[in-house]
């Protein structure tokens, strides 16, 4: 077999230069096989992507047989969109999912991130065979009747290159067989909400069934099992994709503190438009390891008229809107305990009172912030041409607060703790 002998390393220091020559084999102390040399730096996603090919590469060139890759990572973090990527870029190769190994029978609370839950005697005997040059028998689990429900028959690519993707794929029981180990992780806020919208698709799961998962057996599990199997990679990527940017139907709000009369706002809207009187308390939650005075990704939990519902979202500011795609559960109080189980705490409650004026296509309303001692008229809808055209005719324009209520909050508190 021809062998590209300028990216075998004599040492393990780490060449600067080109991002393909960041990538150096050395030999394994266990075994005739090379593996890369571990890159001490946490990678982005797009730069992972190209140094894990440059790295399949290599080792395909220098050891015989199967390419074993593990990529590894807590359930949001983009392991599966990772490994899709690469899949796109060499469709030569093959992929082996852990969550198809997933033996239901062992499930314990309905907890689906027990390491115990994965069948690895199936599992082995698949890479053993395919180690061997045959085709085997990969199990096709179904999350929502929680089952195996059949076979599908995987031969050896052409390529020699197998990725085993899921949470364990760094586990003890595989390290020893991989060629190349690969962890990817993310922040805990948009791995919580990616991990919410996927289990809503893919198991029929309630928001706050999923959530209450997380915190009570998810994130203890990645504690105890996952992360320390992480820190054996030999590449460490961090994947900073934001769930919300996606989003292509947001919110778009304009906000004054011109005071408008009741008159006026019944004069702009539709004539049959819905008049409203709203008491809110926002509970806005802080992601763990967020910077509150620069935190535009709150948690926020909403309390109206007895009824709590859970906030995802994100604010965007194009002066002098404001910008929010917003993903909305209803759930119990109790979950509050869980979220700041997973890190999360408590960085405002807001209570407001509202005169809402809504029709199909505008809401307007006035509120009362007892916090900020003031009163607030916004202008919220879906279409931005049309949120302007409402606002202008209530006479706002020129006195747009382009800042959400906890950022004005922030602020003030801000330059109070300044002139202190």
């Amino acid at each position: 077999m021809a062998q590209d002998t300028s990216s075998v390393a004599e040492s393990p220091r780490r060449r600067s230069g080109l991002l393909r020559d960041q990538v150096q084999l050395i030999k394994r102390k266990d075994c005739d096989r090379y593996e890369i040399v571990p890159i001490e730096d946490k990678l982005s996603f797009e730069k992972g992507f190209f140094i894990v090919i440059r790295a399949c590469q290599l080792l395909a060139q220098k050891n015989d047989g199967l390419i074993l890759v593990g990529v590894a990572g807590p359930s949001g973090a983009g392991k599966t969109v990772f490994t899709e990527k690469v899949l796109n870029f060499m469709p030569s190769i093959a992929v082996i999912t852990m969550d198809n190994y997933n033996d239901a029978s062992r499930i314990i609370d309905g907890n689906f991130d027990d390491p115990r839950l994965t069948d690895y005697n199936t599992l082995l005997e698949n890479i053993h065979g395919l180690k061997a040059g045959k085709p085997v028998q990969v199990p096709i689990y179904d999350f929502k009747s929680s089952s195996r429900i059949g076979y599908r028959t995987l031969e050896v690519p052409s390529s020699r290159i197998v990725i085993i993707e899921g949470i364990y794929a760094l586990s003890d029981k595989l390290r020893p067989l991989l060629d190349l180990r690969v962890s990817v992780t993310g922040g805990v806020h948009f791995d919580l909400v990616k991990r919410v919208l996927r289990d809503i698709q893919r198991a029929g799961q309630e928001p706050e069934e999923i959530i209450h998962q997380i915190s009570e057996t998810v994130y203890p599990m990645y504690k105890a099992f996952i992360e320390p199997d992480l820190e054996t990679a030999h590449i460490k990527i961090i994947n900073k994709f934001n769930p919300f940017t996606g989003f292509q139907n947001p919110t778009y709000i304009l906000k004054s503190t011109r005071l408008v009369t009741l008159d006026q706002i019944k004069e702009v809207v539709s004539e049959g438009h819905k008049e409203t009187i709203e008491e809110t308390y926002d509970i806005y939650l802080l992601p763990p390891g967020e910077d509150p005075e620069a935190c535009q990704s709150y948690l926020r939990m909403r309390n109206r008229d007895g009824k709590y519902n859970l906030m995802f979202e994100e604010w965007v500011t194009d002066s002098p809107f404001i910008i929010s795609p917003r993903i909305t559960f209803e759930v119990s109080v109790r979950l509050l305990g869980g979220l700041m189980a997973l890190g999360y705490t408590i960085a405002a409650i807001l209570k407001r009172s509202s005169h809402v004026f809504s029709d199909d296509k505008v809401s307007v309303k006035i509120d009362w912030l007892e916090q900020l001692n003031r009163k607030y008229v916004q202008v919220q809808g879906r279409d931005r041409l049309f949120v302007k055209f409402i606002a202008e005719q209530l006479g706002l324009e020129g006195s747009y607060v382009p800042r959400t209520y906890i950022e004005q909050i922030q602020l003030e508190k801000l330059v109070n703790d300044v002139m202190v």
